[in-house]
């Protein structure tokens, strides 16, 4: 069998057409194709990682943001506390004062109470004492109470006359006080003991109603009592030193 050179070179020249026509028309924009391809992948991968940096930037922000809100909450939250907690003591501080202060009125309150009812009960007393002696000294010695404080006053003039002159001074007036007007007879013995004990000196008799029964002299700047409060008032001094011995007794 014989070759026929010019149909092999034909052949070839064929295929070298064909593939010059592959590459430059299929190949090349396949190629080319895939290389665009490639391009538009590489720069979407670029876009996701841009855009997951970006998100993850995000994150972190709103994290930072959770956290600084979270804070702030708690300083907020800490600040009501304390405001809560002061506000707290300031009511039981005024509570406190409030009934302090109510505690204390009571016990003022009960103190005057305490204290008008023993002026009452001292008053009841006197009224009762007096009322006692003046039945007492009737019964027993046919006198009045107030002979018997005219009495006792001129029995306690001698013996101080001296204080009373020195008392006196330059002035030379006794005034005699009771709550009622003295009888004549009384008036004029009790002038009578007074100059005995004074001579010279000038006697003045006067009333005063919010005086207890009884007599008050006063001779310049000394001033004498004999009352039924001086007797009560002593009766009282008796029976607070015996309670005051009781007490100390009941401690012991």
């Amino acid at each position: 069998m014989s070759i026929d050179w010019i149909t092999v070179a034909a052949q070839i020249a064929n295929f070298l057409v064909l593939v010059w026509l592959l590459k430059r028309f299929l190949y090349r924009p396949i190629l080319d194709g895939i290389d665009a391809r490639e391009r538009q992948i590489t720069e979407r991968m670029q876009e996701a990682g841009r855009i997951r940096a970006e998100a993850e930037a995000a994150e972190a922000e709103h994290q930072f943001e959770i956290a600084r809100l979270k804070a702030g909450r708690e300083g907020v939250l800490a600040e009501a506390r304390k405001e809560a907690e002061q506000e707290r003591d300031q009511i039981l501080s005024t509570a406190r004062e409030q009934t302090a202060r109510e505690h204390a009125a009571r016990e003022e309150a009960r103190t005057d109470e305490a204290r008008r009812f023993a002026a009452d009960l001292e008053l009841r007393g006197a009224s009762a004492l007096v009322a006692l002696l003046r039945k007492a000294l009737g019964d027993l010695s046919g006198e009045t109470l107030e002979d018997r404080i005219v009495a006792r006053a001129a029995e306690r003039l001698p013996g101080m006359a001296a204080d009373l002159a020195d008392a006196a001074g330059e002035s030379r007036k006794a005034i005699v006080t009771t709550q009622a007007r003295l009888p004549d007879d009384l008036q004029a013995r009790l002038k009578r003991d007074i100059r005995d004990a004074m001579p010279d000196i000038n006697v003045q008799f006067r009333t005063d109603p919010d005086q207890s029964p009884g007599l008050g002299l006063r001779v310049g700047g000394a001033q004498l009592g004999w009352t039924a409060d001086a007797y009560v008032n002593g009766l009282q001094d008796i029976l607070e030193g015996a309670r005051h011995e009781r007490g100390q007794s009941d401690a012991a």
